[in-house]
């Protein structure tokens, strides 16, 4: 009898673990795309939601092509001028940035 309720239990969790969304992790769905040094193109996919990215190296020309809105920085950690870029909408080609937010809140 203990046998079949632990196993009933441990299906039971199973269930609700599957059922369940997985806390409040989201990502805005699609890319983010820009421009590294030569010109070289690079992109996330799916960046999580409220989350501040540094660029390792030179970045420019960036290309919001996610669902969700997305702000990019003059300075690393989300600071300094701010360009806010719409889904679909690209930055100008030479403007740079060090760092990037996606769905900020």
């Amino acid at each position: 009898m203990r046998l079949i309720r632990t196993a009933v239990a441990a299906l039971g969790g199973l269930l609700l673990a599957v059922t369940l969304p997985a806390g409040t992790a989201v990502a805005a769905n699609g890319q983010f795309l820009w421009l590294g040094p030569k010109a070289k193109a690079y992109s996330i996919q799916n960046p999580p939601d409220n989350k501040c990215y540094d660029m390792g190296q030179e970045a420019h020309a960036a290309h919001n092509e996610t669902k969700t809105p997305l702000v990019v920085y003059a300075k690393k950690k989300c600071k300094g001028d701010a360009t806010r870029l719409a889904p679909g909408q690209q930055a100008p080609q030479g403007a740079g940035f060090q760092s990037v937010i996606f769905n900020p809140r």
